[in-house]
């Protein structure tokens, strides 16, 4: 190859390698994983995060956060799926460009079934504005069952669970560093995830969900790190309700249950979290107890 050629070569590669690279790093990566869901015995897929690096750091053991979103968010698994993409650590990550240093798993919830119609009521009128900030208790019971809000995360326990194996066998992902956050119905279901697999994560953040109280001693007993999130004005998902959890949770004997009420903010308390450090700073230092 003549000089000039070579040199172009050599030019082509750089401009390839500048592409693929960010301050000596690989950029980040957005994947959709294709499975067939045990909910729906249909194909759907979902988003696999790989930081910026990871292609770059070969050597390097990568800590994971398995996201789950709220009601909000659920779709058909294929052209509804860009929905994940409105809140939570992957928003931050891919669609902001933050340079989070997890792997992240973000599957999508498939779309609630219809209930049989029943009458309809007229929609009570909605006060304006804000509600009062108040710590005093309504008396206002919620309405769901043990297993949280209708149609929840619940139902996609078997394939959420698949995911973070095939996660940690597939990718360069560290077993003793796998969080798990999410939001209003993923509140409620980082919660169910935590007492049925305690033993699986480093740490859990529930964040505008409650518990089932029943299943709390298993949290406890594993000495599960856990931070829950809730706003002080929250109507959907009450601060009386989480702050129920918390405490049954803590009698339940737990040794070190971390609670933070966002008094200000309604149920959308995620965007201030989530948009901050303290969290993540707060998952990386945890590994799972063995």
């Amino acid at each position: 190859m003549s000089r000039p050629l070579l040199v172009l070569a050599a030019l082509v590669g750089a401009v390839c390698a500048s592409a693929q690279e960010v301050d000596g790093r690989a950029k980040a990566q957005l994947l959709r994983k294709p499975y067939v869901s045990t909910v729906t015995a249909q194909e759907r897929d979902y988003f696999l995060f790989l930081p910026k690096g990871y292609d770059t750091e070969k050597g390097r053991l990568w800590p994971v956060v398995l996201f789950l979103h709220g009601g909000g968010e659920r779709g058909n698994g294929k052209s509804d799926l860009d929905r994940l993409l409105k809140h939570g650590p992957l928003k931050e990550a891919w669609t902001l460009g933050r340079d989070l240093p997890f792997i992240m798993i973000s599957p999508q919830m498939p779309a609630r079934q219809a209930a049989t119609p029943a009458a309809a009521k007229p929609a009570a009128a909605k006060p304006a504005g804000s509600p009062p900030m108040s710590r005093q208790a309504t008396g206002i019971a919620p309405k769901w069952e043990d297993t949280g809000p209708p149609q929840g995360w619940w139902m996609s326990e078997q394939d959420v669970l698949k995911m973070v194996d095939d996660t940690l066998r597939d990718y360069r992902a560290d077993p003793d560093r796998v969080y798990v956050t999410g939001l209003s119905y993923g509140g409620f279901g980082t919660w169910h995830f935590a007492a049925a697999h305690p033993e699986r994560w480093a740490a859990v953040a529930p964040m505008c969900g409650a518990a089932n109280p029943k299943t709390l001693p298993r949290i406890a007993a594993a000495k599960l790190p856990i931070w829950v999130f809730t706003g002080g004005r929250d109507t959907v998902v009450r601060p009386e309700w989480v702050l129920e959890s918390v405490v049954a949770l803590e009698k339940a004997g737990h040794p070190d249950v971390r609670f933070t009420v966002h008094e200000d903010r309604p149920h959308d308390t995620w965007t201030r979290v989530y948009e901050g450090w303290d969290l993540y700073n707060w998952m990386l230092q945890h590994r799972r107890a063995r």
